[in-house]
């Protein structure tokens, strides 16, 4: 089916509060801190908007920014690498994240 050319494709529409919340509830994995899985999920899955609003409520829940990986990265050490992570590095070091 065609696309109408006065009808605009949506991609990435904004995330209510609720289900930007829904990352907060995710368990760790085996051997790996539930903050700093969390912060990798939240990361993965959410538009640097987005994640910049999950960081205010990881925080309010008295989370860890700072949380490590099992090889003793933080989640800002791990993302600096990636191509177009400027955005959520920002919002790292901007709420307190250290690499």
């Amino acid at each position: 089916m065609a696309e109408r050319k006065d009808k605009k494709k949506v991609i990435g529409e904004p995330m209510t509060d609720e289900q930007i919340q829904v990352f907060l509830n995710f368990s760790g994995e085996e051997g790996v801190s539930t903050d700093f899985h969390i912060l990798e999920k939240a990361y993965r899955a959410l538009r640097a908007e987005d994640f910049e609003r999950f960081i205010v409520f990881f925080k309010e829940q008295g989370r860890d920014l700072n949380a490590q990986d099992p090889s003793g990265r933080t989640l800002l050490s791990h993302i600096e690498g990636h191509a177009k992570s400027d955005d959520y590095a920002d919002v790292l070091r901007d709420a307190g994240g250290h690499a």
